[in-house]
C-alpha cells in the first residue's frame, strides 16, 4: 500500500495536559485514555469525537502528579480542550486536568509545556480535626489524610 501524498496526510496538534490526584491514586494511561474518549463522544457527540480524534500519546502519573500529551487533529483544538474539561474522574479517582499548551510536533510540546521531574514532596505529621494526622506537602498545597479519604489544604491552614 503506497503512502499518502504529503498534502493528503492528516496534520496533527499536540496538547500538553497537567495531571493532579490524590497522592495514593493510581492512575494509567488506559483508563486515561478511556474517559478522554467517553468526555469527548458525549460532548462532541460520535461524528466530533471521530473529527478530533483525541489519542493519548504518552502518559506518565506518580505520587499525585503527571503529564500526558493528547494528539487531536488540526483544527479541532477547542473542541478537545472543552472535552478534556469535562473530565472529573478515572476510574473513579477524583482528577484536576489542565491543558498547558498546544504544539505542532511532540518534541516541542515536551520542551515547551512538560516539565522535568514532579516537584518534590515530603511526609508530614499535622493536627487537622485535633487529631494528629499523615500528611504529604507539596510547594504550599497539603493533603491530610482522614479516615477514609484526603482532605486538601495549604500551609496558611496550619499556622
Amino acid at each position: 500500500m503506497k503512502h499518502l501524498p504529503k498534502h493528503l496526510q492528516p496534520r496533527w496538534r499536540y496538547l500538553a495536559v497537567e495531571l493532579e490526584t490524590w497522592p495514593d491514586a493510581d492512575v494509567d494511561r488506559r483508563a486515561f485514555q478511556r474517559e478522554v474518549w467517553y468526555a469527548a463522544q458525549n460532548l462532541l457527540g460520535d461524528t466530533g469525537s471521530a473529527d478530533a480524534d483525541a489519542t493519548v500519546l504518552r502518559f506518565e502519573h506518580d505520587d499525585g502528579l503527571g503529564h500526558a500529551i493528547v494528539r487531536v487533529r488540526r483544527g479541532q483544538t477547542d473542541a478537545a480542550r472543552a472535552a478534556l474539561a469535562c473530565i472529573g474522574s478515572v476510574d473513579g479517582v477524583p482528577v484536576g486536568l489542565r491543558v498547558t499548551g498546544t504544539s505542532g510536533t511532540v518534541r516541542a510540546c515536551e520542551e515547551k509545556y512538560i516539565r522535568g521531574p514532579a516537584e518534590p514532596f515530603e511526609q508530614r505529621h499535622v493536627v487537622f480535626e485535633n487529631a494528629e494526622r499523615r500528611a504529604v506537602a507539596r510547594e504550599t498545597r497539603v493533603d491530610v489524610r482522614t479516615d477514609h479519604t484526603f482532605v486538601g489544604a495549604t500551609d496558611l491552614d496550619f499556622r
